[in-house]
């Protein structure tokens, strides 16, 4: 799809009457005035953040061109655009707000004094807290997501034909986020896929202190096929108001993704902490001097007859006056002054919500034994007839129904709205499941390969689990991140394929880290992930042990590793314990549960009577059974199939250790590598003679 051309733009002078004027430059006064109070506020230790807005006051004319109802995911120099939006809603506060969060008051309406961010639930602005563009993949998520809730009949938050905004600065224009949010954007409406995005680069020339070339941003964003590029002078109200509201025309009108690229300036430095007179000249600090959109705007209403200088003046230093009689008040507000305070809305949890969900769902027909892999596709195909809000994406889920078939046949059976392929992109993956869970969908995106996530870690981590944190449980993206993952793939691998590595994902705070190791267990506990998702907004993480995915036997021949899809409701952090040995608990997981199972059995013929905990929970961890079965033995081995340093047996453990354990305890794991390819993988990777030989170790 080639660019759009521009209409021809109404001239913006004629369509700004003298109230609408005096609005704009108050909105834009309001933000300067809140920039001095967050470093007075610093200043005497009552403020925590200082990160201003000043330059960037044009970004008043962007909230202007848009409705309410549009959601904004915006750069955190975009107080102007808060306060612009938020005086069309009834009873609202913005100056107040802005200083609550400031300083770090509970009573701050968006975090709840956990963050300084710019974010309202009545104003749809999404909080952000990204300051190199990691909301880009969401916004692109949420733009996709709008049609797609409409034509399926999901209750979205925001009406079909709402436009979503994404501001960000020059700097960040150069992430690869950013980049390949655009890149996804544009891929999708070359398809003819529903893309109505503005995307708002705010160029002020500098990243902290690092300079952009003046002509960088158009250069590289201008030229692009099938994005309509429109530059305008952010510090000029005018041009920037015509420049937006063209902007969200086409964005509205077409559906299609525009990038707007608004001039500005950067005064006072990065941030409070920060002299800017290190690095950049007298002569160019004067020149942004020169450009206070607050002075291009008082001078446009003044030619324009709206008001006289002194007007002006008095609605300045009344606004002033008001802003620092607000910031006096804020003080005493109270923060947060407890842990418990703190997390509350990190990772909400009604455990017998969630159950009655899982019961909600009609019970699924007998089915046959059968295999892990065959077990999540028939889970998957219940849970798209269930609900309509379902989602199933990802690279080659559709089509070729996943590269080990995990997805064969449902795109077929539900069509390509619901089951579909994405871009080779990680980031894109998330970024539409964070999006399409705003909307009002449970999103259930594929990574191909464990190894794989790392790319788009910051999605999850950055992104997915904050959301609630920073916003007070106002806004929520549930999802259920299924990815292939863990080692021992025979005849196929390296370490990309068989990464062993769990820990960039079980210390993200909030986020359930899931690992089913038989059929029944991953039917029943993706069922819990997705009741999970839909009650308590969780972001679950379902790793699926790859090797085990087409396993029919525990000992050759046996098909004893074949097993039905169970209506069993499998609670967050419950294990599952196999046989009831006195003599030795193997704690294990994934992999590790039938290599035990194996070890368990050769103990027996050997007079040694051990039980088997398969944690399935890597977060949160198992707990309360976890400490039960190793006291019920006295002796614990854990069979860990991650790393010896950052793997899951130092939080078991620690686990253990905190909860007054105090028996016997031995561990075995893989090796520091990575995995290598070919047999030599199992000169480092953890093997049932390994778990054999520690326990009898422990034991003798």
């Amino acid at each position: 799809m080639d660019s759009l051309a521009v209409p021809n733009r109404i001239d913006p002078i004629a369509t700004i009457d003298a109230a609408f004027g005096i609005e704009l430059f108050e909105s834009q006064v309001a933000s300067r005035h809140l920039d001095l109070a967050a470093r007075r506020l610093g200043a005497a230790r009552q403020g925590f953040y200082s990160i201003g807005s000043s330059g960037h006051e044009g970004n008043a004319a962007v909230a202007a061109a848009l409705r309410v109802d549009d959601p904004a995911l915006l750069h955190y120099r975009s107080a102007a655009f808060f306060v612009q939006r938020c005086r069309r809603i009834p009873g609202s506060d913005p100056i107040r707000d802005v200083l609550l969060g400031v300083v770090a008051a509970a009573a701050d309406p968006i975090s709840g004094g956990r963050h300084k961010v710019i974010g309202s639930a009545a104003a749809s602005i999404i909080p952000q807290t990204s300051t190199i563009a990691s909301h880009l993949p969401r916004a692109v998520g949420l733009a996709f997501a709008l049609d797609r809730a409409a034509k399926q009949g999901i209750s979205c938050p925001w009406p079909a034909d709402a436009v979503v905004v994404c501001s960000f600065g020059d700097a960040s224009a150069n992430h690869s986020t950013a980049v390949g949010a655009v890149n996804a954007a544009l891929h999708a409406a070359h398809q003819g896929v529903p893309m109505p995005l503005v995307f708002v680069c705010e160029d002020n020339g500098l990243g902290i202190s690092v300079p952009t070339a003046p002509d960088w941003i158009e250069r590289a964003y201008g030229p692009r096929p099938g994005l309509t590029y429109l530059a305008a002078d952010g510090c000029d109200l005018p041009d920037a108001l015509g420049a937006a509201q063209d902007a969200v025309q086409l964005a509205r009108t077409w559906r299609v993704p525009v990038f707007l690229h608004l001039r500005t300036v950067r005064l006072g430095g990065h941030a409070g902490s920060d002299v800017e007179s290190a690095y950049r000249g007298p002569a160019d600090i004067a020149a942004d001097l020169a450009r206070d959109p607050l002075l291009g705007t008082a001078r446009y209403l003044i030619s324009a007859g709206v008001a006289d200088a002194g007007d002006l003046l008095d609605r300045y230093e009344r606004i002033g006056a008001r802003v620092r009689e607000t910031a006096d008040d804020v003080v005493r507000e109270a923060r947060l002054d407890s842990a418990a305070a703190v997390i509350a809305p990190l990772a909400p949890a009604h455990p017998d919500a969630v159950r009655d969900e899982v019961n909600r769902m009609h019970a699924p027909d007998p089915a046959p034994p059968m295999t892990l892999a065959q077990a999540i596709n028939h889970t998957l195909g219940e849970l798209l007839a269930e609900d309509r809000d379902v989602l199933v994406f990802g690279e080659d889920v559709g089509r070729k129904g996943g590269v080990y078939g995990v997805t064969k046949g449902l795109r077929k059976r539900f069509g390509a709205r619901r089951v579909f392929d994405t871009l080779l992109d990680e980031q894109s993956i998330l970024g539409t499941a964070l999006g399409t869970g705003l909307a009002g969908f449970i999103p259930i995106p594929e990574i191909q390969y464990l190894a794989y996530v790392h790319n788009a870690a910051d999605q999850i981590r950055g992104e997915a689990a904050t959301l609630q944190f920073f916003s007070n449980g106002r806004y929520r993206n549930p999802m259920v991140v299924r990815i292939a993952g863990l080692a021992y793939q025979k005849g196929f691998g390296g370490h990309f394929h068989n990464d062993d590595s769990l820990a960039a994902l079980r210390d993200i705070p909030g986020v359930v880290v899931a690992v089913p190791a038989r059929a029944d267990d991953a039917a029943a506990m993706l069922r819990t992930c997705v009741s999970a998702a839909r009650v308590d907004g969780r972001v679950c993480v379902f790793v699926e042990p790859i090797a085990l995915y087409h396993t029919k036997d525990l000992h050759p021949g046996d098909e004893a590793w074949l097993a039905s899809p169970t209506t069993e409701h499998v609670p967050i952090g419950d294990a599952r314990t196999y046989g009831d040995g006195t003599d030795l608990t193997i704690v294990t997981f994934g992999n590790g549960v039938p290599m035990s199972l194996r070890t368990a059995n050769r103990l027996a013929a050997r007079g040694i009577h051990a039980r088997v905990l398969d944690l399935r929970w890597l977060n949160p961890l198992p707990t309360t059974d976890l400490l039960h079965h190793a006291e019920a033995t006295g002796r614990v081995l854990v069979a860990d199939e991650t790393r010896s340093s950052g793997g899951v047996s130092e939080s078991v453990f620690a686990a253990l250790i905190d909860a007054g354990y105090r028996g016997a305890l031995a561990r075995v794991t893989s090796a520091d590598s990575f995995v290598p390819l070919g047999p030599a993988a199992d000169t480092v990777l953890l093997s049932e003679s390994d778990i054999e030989e520690a326990a009898d170790r422990l034991l003798h």
